[in-house]
């Protein structure tokens, strides 16, 4: 049998309208969604087709660019274009909104949580990342305004054990960032990308990042710890982080999402030429210069530009897409190896 996604289900999600994104809740067991109509939807499955559970619609002024589940999949935060990012509680089938957190200047691109979700970060146009921090009564709190990238800051995302932040920015770089002193601060630069970044993932170990770029590539970067003498130097006690491997003549246009599964370790990016393609590691090759190959590639995916590609948490080779047509696909991954 050879590497093959194959395509499930597809529905119409946002009519008429982009869909941004697609987040799986922790069980997942929903799907939420977000687009150009300024709604986010939920999505449940029944039987062999996908029903929608709710509309959250009262929340944002302008498109809802990205959703993200709190870890605990009780909450769901959104990120819009009017400056805003909206905190919704769950009960059940039901949403309402617990506070919308204001002081971004511009468009907030982006929301995610950390894993233990205490944390909350988000980013914006105005160039800034946030973080703010959860107590238990739903209060949220910006500790740290962090103005280090240069131009719009597209993405944010965290490792999925540690309190470490990833952001990829409009200015070709990604910085990680970490509490130092009472705040939040840039430890690392990631620079290699010769345009905008779009989307980062971290791998299932939180050892490797994944990163895609407007240059048509993904990029591979490693951290390599102060005392691990067999990889690249790093100078002092902070983590060296080194791209070790670049994707490069797959895509044709612009790679806007990627995203690694914790489950399988497979690499399925969604890309402007309306494609998605999965690539998986060589088991042969030297974890220090990893090679990577085209595992499978679906032309044409969607009928327009692809912006989201999503690994179920619980189910391996289950894969979410959505794409500027306003469609959610469901595909199952199956590897041979």
């Amino acid at each position: 049998m050879k590497d093959a996604l194959q395509l499930l289900c597809r529905f119409t999600a946002h009519p008429d309208s982009r869909c941004w994104y697609v987040a799986w809740s922790p069980s997942g067991s929903l799907l939420a969604s977000c687009g150009g109509d300024r709604t986010i939807r939920i999505w449940g499955k029944e039987g062999d087709s996908w029903a929608c559970k709710a509309v959250l619609q009262d929340g944002h002024q302008r498109t809802v660019r990205k959703v993200s589940w709190s870890p605990c999949g009780n909450y769901l935060a959104s990120a819009s274009f009017d400056a805003t990012a909206c905190i919704w509680r769950r009960k059940e089938d039901e949403f309402e909104i617990v506070t919308t957190l204001e002081g971004h200047e511009n468009e907030v691109k982006c929301v995610a949580w950390a894993p233990s979700g205490n944390l909350l970060a988000t980013c914006s146009r105005d160039k800034s990342v946030w973080v703010w921090e959860v107590d238990e009564e739903d209060e949220y709190d910006c500790v740290s305004v962090v103005n280090t990238h240069t131009q719009d800051v597209k993405h944010v995302t965290w490792h999925p054990t540690r309190e470490l932040l990833a952001s990829a920015s409009y200015d070709n770089t990604v910085h990680l960032y970490q509490e130092e002193d009472d705040d939040w601060v840039c430890k690392v630069t990631l620079e290699g990308h010769t345009s905008t970044v779009w989307s980062l993932s971290f791998d299932p170990s939180g050892q490797r990042l994944a990163s895609c770029s407007d240059d048509r590539t993904v990029k591979i970067w490693r951290e390599n710890q102060p005392e691990d003498v067999t990889g690249m130097e790093s100078s002092g006690s902070d983590p060296a982080w080194k791209c070790v491997c670049t994707l490069s003549g797959f895509h044709s246009r612009t790679v806007y999402d990627v995203s690694w599964c914790r489950l399988t370790g497979a690499l399925a990016t969604a890309c402007g030429d309306d494609s998605i393609r999965v690539f998986r590691e060589d088991a042969a090759s030297d974890h220090q210069q990893p090679t990577f190959f085209l595992s499978t590639h679906v032309p044409q995916a969607h009928r327009q530009d692809v912006n989201c590609v999503s690994w179920h948490p619980k189910e391996a080779g289950l894969l979410a897409s959505c794409s500027d047509d306003g469609d959610i696909a469901i595909w199952n991954y199956q590897s041979e190896a």
